[in-house]
């Protein structure tokens, strides 16, 4: 199984992840709020996760870490 990790503190809630996600797991946390304001993506079901990295691939800021 695919661990999926992101640096919260420094997400800006693009959703470039969403979108590149194959597995359609990777969403933006509404009830969450980071320290710069945003709200940033998270992974809704982790073992649902291929460890493709599509998501980290398109992440501008390096916000994501795929772990297999």
């Amino acid at each position: 199984m695919a661990m999926v990790t992101f640096r919260t503190e420094r997400c800006k809630g693009c959703g470039l992840c969403v979108t590149a996600c194959p597995k359609k797991i990777v969403v933006i946390a509404k009830d969450v709020i980071n320290e710069k304001g945003f709200h940033p993506a998270t992974v809704n079901d982790m073992e649902a996760c291929i460890g493709c990295a599509s998501c980290a691939i398109m992440c501008p800021d390096c916000v994501i870490k795929v772990e297999k």
